[in-house]
């Protein structure tokens, strides 16, 4: 069984950034979402290691410039918790290569909202957006994947009063 922890990585260009929209790969959790690029840590790796290497492997590109902008602990009813290192990156060499995951495509900015994410994942973008220092998310999902709690930096967020409004941070 792979491990719980991961990265996921948003990278930056001309007001764009590159999300993957997850196609292609079978019985997928993010089937039809779309997301950063990332994935699980091998054994021994730092998250940074495993953060490299996945770019690498999922775009063909390879970061220079990069920061680690917070954790995020994903719970799923009947599923042991996930980690996730959260980065964004605005450096990088190389040629977008063709990704087995599914279609990368730079994304405007302001078309994020337009995209189906996760619902966490808008809080996550928002935070980035407005350069937040290092954060700590928590997002819990019931079995239909509705969110239904965030709390960040230990302060529970009210999830009926934020849908659809900015975060005040």
């Amino acid at each position: 069984m792979k491990s719980k922890l991961t990265t996921l990585c948003y990278i930056e260009k001309d007001n764009q950034y590159l999300m993957l929209h997850r196609i292609s790969k079978k019985n997928d959790v993010n089937k039809d979402k779309w997301i950063g690029i990332g994935g699980h840590f091998e054994e021994n790796e730092s998250p940074e290691e495993c953060l490299l290497r996945e770019v690498k492997e999922e775009s063909g590109l390879t970061l220079t410039s990069y920061q680690f902008r917070g954790i995020v602990t994903f719970c799923f009813e009947n599923y042991p918790a996930e980690y996730m290192c959260l980065y964004t990156a605005d450096g990088f060499l190389g040629e977008l290569a063709e990704c087995d995951e599914g279609t990368l495509e730079w994304v405007d900015k302001d078309k994020i909202g337009n995209l189906n994410l996760w619902e966490g994942d808008f809080i996550f973008f928002e935070l980035i957006q407005k350069k937040a220092p290092f954060f700590s998310l928590k997002l819990c999902y019931d079995k239909n994947y509705a969110l239904i709690q965030a709390v960040l930096d230990g302060r529970e967020l009210d999830l009926n009063a934020r849908r659809g409004t900015a975060l005040d941070i």
